[in-house]
């Protein structure tokens, strides 16, 4: 029976070393990668109302209506007024609509801030499609500037032949503020990931 020698031992343990550091590396990409990934996965599915980012218009306007309604909110530490420049629309499944929400900074400096945004009824996510919208991106606004954020959207054709959605003659759109870069978005978005989470584990 061949003994094992100390190079043989050696070479075991590098090896055991080795798969070690690349499991470890590994689940650190996993972490990195976890909340693009996630969000990417939300877009897809539409899960707690997360809206569809769409290119094209649909083919076809149905006669069926819904209507639209516009929410704004800011986070107390941004000091924005942020407000929808119309409170609701009644829009055809599959017609495009152009809407905005105004913004204002009302300090004497220099403020960026990051918006966060759903649907409800959360199940109408899948449904909703935005062409054109300001959401996720670091919005910057000079001293005492005001700027209109305009949001291109549509309700896909597709809703009206999922039975589930029969119920649904009103949808809300919903953008929060916070400040850019801040620990109360970070707080926002891992309090939206934690709800995807209890979406899919009750569903």
């Amino acid at each position: 029976m061949h003994k094992p020698d100390d190079s043989d031992l050696t070479r075991k343990n590098r090896r055991t070393g080795l798969f070690v550091l690349l499991a470890v590396i590994g689940m650190i990409g996993v972490s990195f990668a976890s909340v693009p990934l996630y969000r990417l996965f939300c877009q897809v599915t539409g899960f707690n109302g997360t809206t569809q980012v769409a290119q094209n218009l649909p083919t076809e306007i149905l006669e069926r209506k819904v209507t639209v309604h516009f929410n704004a909110d800011t986070n107390r530490a941004l000091p924005w007024d942020f407000k929808p420049e119309q409170r609701e629309i009644a829009v055809n499944i599959g017609q495009r609509a152009l809407i905005a929400y105004a913004a204002h900074n009302k300090t004497a400096k220099p403020t960026a801030g990051t918006a966060i945004y759903n649907v409800t009824p959360l199940k109408v996510g899948k449904y909703f499609h935005k062409i054109q919208c300001f959401c996720f991106d670091e919005q910057i606004l000079g001293p005492g500037q005001k700027v209109s954020m305009p949001v291109m959207f549509y309700v896909d054709p597709a809703m009206a032949e999922d039975p589930g959605m029969d119920d649904v003659s009103v949808i809300t759109l919903s953008y929060t503020f916070f400040p850019a870069d801040s620990s109360a978005l970070e707080q926002a978005l891992e309090a939206f990931y934690n709800e995807d989470s209890v979406s899919q584990a009750t569903h």
